[in-house]
């Protein structure tokens, strides 16, 4: 599904590498967990699968097609970041149907907000929802247009302690639920306990210990 394929980066002005050689492989359906200490390009890897940033060196593929070089609103992955992005002056109805198009896009949203069980939320606005409500409705928005891939950037990192465990395993039950190819970034070892599979970045590269 997922091929990431000998990739280097360095960020304009910097004096070194943010990643090293960095390859990793994520089949149809798996969680990929991406541990290891700040700043050591763990985000940066998911800005190259999305298309925010481009390789110095390396490839990425995509169901075997290489996509190193297209935009991101045609790769066809949902990312879910770290502080949620919701809208806070659209509704939760509109905060879902962004980006969505056609006839269908009414039930789209319906069957998202079923999905992380937030039906009757529609007309609220970020502001009047919990963090753990947010976080619903920004993997709600992610999921709607069916990407290929999920790609989550530390995304229990805002949840206040006790919500952590549930909502942790709300998530990952959805995502399990979809069959969804997902790459994770984050520090928290229980978080990486949910992966199929966990690789660890240290100063921008894989390390194999």
């Amino acid at each position: 599904m997922l091929k990431i394929n000998d990739i280097s980066f360095k960020y304009h002005g910097a004096k070194d590498l943010t990643l090293k050689n960095v390859s990793a492989f994520v089949d149809n359906g798996e969680i990929l967990a991406v541990v290891g200490p700040s700043g050591g390009g763990k985000s940066t890897l998911l800005r190259l699968v999305s298309g925010l940033e481009s390789p110095k060196e390396g490839h990425i593929f995509i169901d075997d097609k290489n996509v190193t070089s297209m935009r991101p609103e045609k790769r066809n992955i949902g990312m879910l970041f770290q502080d949620y992005a919701l809208f806070p002056h659209l509704t939760v109805e509109k905060n879902i149907a962004y980006g969505l198009k056609g006839s269908m896009k009414k039930k789209r949203v319906k069957d998202m907000l079923e999905l992380v069980d937030m039906l009757g939320y529609e007309k609220r606005y970020p502001y009047e929802l919990s963090g753990g409500q947010q976080q619903r409705i920004a993997l709600a928005r992610a999921l709607a247009p069916e990407p290929k891939i999920l790609l989550l950037d530390e995304p229990f990192s805002n949840l206040d302690t006790e919500l952590l465990s549930s909502i942790r395993h709300e998530l990952f039950e959805i995502v399990r639920k979809l069959k969804m190819t997902t790459i994770m970034v984050t520090h928290n070892k229980m978080d990486a306990e949910y992966a199929d599979k966990v690789i660890k970045i240290v100063d921008g590269k894989v390390d194999q210990a």
